[in-house]
């Protein structure tokens, strides 16, 4: 062929390029007719172009995903993460959360979301394999680009490589099932493009922390109306039968939300049509430690995966919470002090200074609970001082300790038991766990030599314990009788030789302990709260280091000062936690007394106390409760939404005593609850409250305003993230007079509710100094009509609340407006909910401002009433709408 001819060729193949032919099927041809051709060097430049347009990587590569119900909590995932891709600030966001939850899905229907093809040139999607390595994503990368793996190639000039490749594009880089930390500038030399993004998936928050995630996104289980959901998209016959739902919701219910569980059990089951299909799926799954259920084994592969990675005291301290019923809230402080009687806090005792040998183990225990929570084997509650185990990995924590040698379980919590288990089941376990049942009777001897904990609290039925039934026990380091019906413990008790933690409160009947207690020399944490027991009668215990007590107890059966128990011969103790059962009145005369001995206290690191004793240049943290809230000794504990905070409760008390002022200045977390004799937070004296970071303002019936403004020269509250205010019936604004440069420039988080003289929200000047606020609360405030006053922001920037994320607005019904226009931009704004606000017709947006907005949550009434300028603004709010 001449060379004429082979140019002829070449255009013909840029004609079939042109008319949008693909390449493949011609190229082959092509080469063929380029074999028997003696091209020019020109030609040859022609035919590398050709061959260059064939290795050009598409830009999205579909992914099978699992169809997700619109505003379903995945979906909602998968806006967020949009919404953080449109953000300039953000480059790296992390999606975390346990084993099942659908991490992956949310990853997938990413890739495939429509909007992302828009958004950047390439997306590169990357399975992190266990035995990963930095050859083995640099392979994957270089595959999805296109670009030939040079045999001998080292790691730093693949990295040149696919850097220089990226250089000029907008890239999308997924990370899924990532476990541990991976340097993507060795990876990939990430060159310096602020348009380009990185989503990274890991069931473990510590991953994504070290990946250095700009926002993170935690994954939970889904809600229970997802769940079903999701369950009838993929089972596909008609569930919602009278015959089967019922059945069918209970499977839902076994699955616990776990979006990978639901999928692998409704997989076998799809295929069946008749009820009993479900009935059976469902018994297996109750019982699927023992029975093979199709779909469990892939589930349960993935958890055990995650266990078995956990060092080896993190096993144990998970297996733990197992002995606790299904979605049990357990308290964290009383959790971490089981783990440190059963030795399961490692080294705690190896300590270079020995003074707070019980401090370091709770430190130690939060660390490893924490561990724990980041990768998702515990999950913290909607309380904060409280986490639970969901139930899937609470069954497999069982089958696990089932199959131990050394640590066997006896489980059976809440179960209605009359009766206590037959001895097959208890001789060789070495934790028992029978709480909240119906037991009214104990065996007379439980010959149990390796039994290390026994809960047996909230029996209330259980009046009394055999005489011998400890006599073996010698073991034992964790009993826990509160909440049940003795009246006393029994002498056997003297053979717990290594009992480290005896819990008795809340029982009210008990009143007399044997006077053998001083065998107890390992006991170290007693709580008898609630209880019509004295000091005198613990006074032998003298090495304890955490005791918790109700303040009758000091004066309960004591007739003379004389008489009255000694707390400081308590020369180890390290916490010490004194509820307040009793009206002022009966404690007054012995109150200096009792608090004298406390500050004698050495070793003292956390005091829980009602008193207006302050000692100075004390270095522990504190709680602080003063004045009468009714009995509180019915919860185990009463820590801190805020456990690392210094917190001050003030309740039921009157004026400004000159000692709370010097409390204030080292207070974190502040609580006024029910407070006479203030007009305002700033009677307290705000030069005080420096250090306050959260602060919950309820009751107080004589507050008009927050902080008064007069005569301040310098910020004020500068520190502070939180400010809940409830119930304040004469509240009438937030702020009062000027407001100086600086203060609440902190503030993350304002909550107001049921304050029904409350008009004013943000006073004149006041948004000016809220540049970080992201969540606004208004509910039950029934004359707000405007959140943003026009009459006090007459000279409004567009760019006010710029970190704004949630606007949560609830029964307002004076509310006609959010701000009097569409003029603010709102660029944080991504969720808002509205509801019970009838005469709010008009929303503040339009086609160009609230550009991350996500969610509208509201009534289906209340959307069909709003007023609209413009159809095409209606249309795009109405698809991210959640209405009911």
């Amino acid at each position: 062929m001449t060379e004429e001819a082979a140019t002829a060729a070449l255009f013909k193949v840029y004609e079939i390029v042109a008319r949008g032919i693909d390449l493949k099927g011609n190229y082959k041809r092509l080469v063929r007719i380029w074999a028997y051709a003696r091209l020019s060097t020109d030609v040859a430049e022609k035919y590398n172009q050709v061959h260059k347009l064939d290795r050009i990587a598409e830009p999205v590569r579909k992914r099978h995903a699992p169809r997700i119900e619109e505003n379903s909590a995945l979906h909602m995932a998968v806006q967020e993460i949009l919404s953080f891709l449109e953000d300039e600030q953000i480059q790296r966001i992390g999606v975390w959360g346990t084993v099942g939850t659908g991490k992956t899905t949310i990853m997938q229907n990413l890739n495939n979301h429509e909007q992302i093809a828009k958004m950047f040139d390439i997306v590169i999607w990357v399975t992190v394999s266990k035995e990963w390595s930095i050859e083995k994503l640099q392979d994957a990368i270089m595959r999805r680009l296109k670009l030939d793996m040079e045999r001998f190639a080292d790691i730093e000039e693949n990295a040149r490589r696919i850097s220089e490749e990226l250089k000029e594009k907008k890239y999308l880089v997924l990370l899924d099932e990532v476990q541990e930390n991976i340097d993507l500038n060795a990876v990939m030399g990430i060159p310096n493009n602020q348009d380009s993004k990185v989503v990274l998936a890991s069931r473990n928050r510590c991953v994504c922390y070290e990946m250095e995630a700009d926002e993170l996104i935690n994954v939970k289980r889904l809600s229970p109306a997802d769940a079903w959901n999701m369950f009838q998209e993929k089972v596909g016959h008609p569930i919602s039968s009278p015959l089967i739902k019922p059945i069918a919701e209970q499977v839902v219910k076994e699955c616990d939300g776990l979006p990978l569980l639901i999928d692998r059990i409704g997989e076998p089951l799809e295929r069946r049509e008749r009820c009993f299909s479900l009935e059976d799926g469902l018994n297996r799954l109750r019982r699927w430690e023992s029975v093979k259920t199709e779909g469990m084994d892939e589930v349960l592969d993935f958890l055990k995966f995650c266990y078995e990675e956990l060092d080896g005291n993190k096993k144990d301290c998970f297996l733990y919470g197992a002995l606790y019923p299904e979605e049990c809230e357990i308290y964290i402080d009383y959790l971490l002090e089981c783990w440190n009687a059963e030795g399961l806090i490692h080294d705690a005792d190896e300590l270079v200074d020995n003074t707070n040998v019980f401090r370091d183990a709770r430190d130690k225990g939060h660390a490893i609970l924490d561990a724990l929570i980041d990768v998702s084997l515990l999950e913290r509650s909607d309380k904060k001082k409280c986490v639970k185990m969901n139930k899937v990995l609470r069954k497999m924590a069982l089958q696990i300790s089932s199959q131990s040698n050394g640590s066997k379980f006896l489980v059976k919590p809440c179960e209605g038991l009359q009766d206590f288990p037959d001895r097959k089941e208890w001789e060789d376990a070495s934790r028992i766990s029978l709480m909240g049942n119906q037991l009214c009777t104990l065996p007379e001897f439980l010959h149990c030599h390796n039994l290390s904990t026994l809960l047996l609290q909230m029996n209330n039925g259980l009046i009394a314990i055999p005489e011998f039934f400890f006599e073996s026990m010698c073991s034992l380091r964790v009993l826990d009788l509160h909440g049940t019906g003795i009246e006393s413990l029994p002498s056997s008790i003297s053979n717990l030789i290594c009992l480290r933690g005896l819990y008795l409160n809340s029982c009210p009947h008990l009143i007399q302990l044997p006077p053998n207690m001083r065998a107890l020399e390992q006991l170290e944490v007693l709580d008898i709260r609630g209880t019509k027991l004295n000091l005198l009668q613990i006074g032998s215990l003298i090495w304890l280091k955490c005791l918790r007590i109700s303040l009758s107890s000091f004066f309960r059966g004591i007739r003379t000062q004389r008489q009255l128990g000694s707390i400081s011969a308590f020369v180890s103790l390290e916490e010490f936690c004194v509820d307040d059962d009793l009206s002022e009145q009966c404690w007054d005369e012995f109150l200096m007394i009792v608090m004298e001995e406390v500050v004698t206290l050495k070793k003292l690191t956390s005091l829980g106390f009602a008193s207006y004793i302050w000692k100075k240049n004390s270095c522990f943290t504190f709680q602080f409760c003063v004045g009468y809230q009714g009995n509180t000794y019915s919860q185990i504990l009463e820590s801190s939404d805020y456990p690392s905070y210094n917190c001050l409760k003030l309740v039921n008390g009157e004026g400004m005593h000159p000692v709370i002022a010097e409390v204030l200045r080292v207070t974190h977390a502040f609580k006024l609850i029910n407070h006479k004799g203030v007009s305002t937070l700033s009677d307290f004296g705000v030069d005080n409250m420096e250090n306050m970071l959260v602060c919950s303002v309820e009751g107080c019936n004589e507050i008009r305003t927050i902080v008064c403004g007069d005569r301040m020269a310098s910020s004020v509250l500068e520190n502070l993230e939180v400010l809940h205010v409830n119930s304040v019936l004469k509240l009438r604004s937030i702020w009062q007079g000027s407001i100086p440069n600086g203060s609440l420039a902190q503030l993350t988080t304002l909550t107001l509710t049921k304050c029904p003289e409350l008009k004013k929200i943000f006073s004149n000047g006041m948004i000016q100094q809220l540049p970080e606020l992201q969540h606004l609360r208004v509910e039950e405030c029934n004359r707000i009509e405007e959140i943003i006053m026009e009459s006090e922001n007459l000279e409004l920037e567009v760019n006010a609340l710029p970190r704004l994320k949630t606007l949560v607005l609830i029964d307002l019904p004076k509310l006609r407006s959010i701000w009097v226009d569409d003029s603010l931009e709102w660029p944080s704004l991504q969720r808002i909910q509205i509801s019970t606000c009838h005469m709010l017709k008009r929303l503040p947006f339009n086609n160009t401002n609230a550009l991350k907005l996500r969610f509208i949550e509201g009534q289906q009434s209340w959307w069909e009433a709003l007023v609209w300028e413009d159809d095409a603004l209606k249309q795009n709010l109405h698809s991210i709408c959640i209405l009911s």
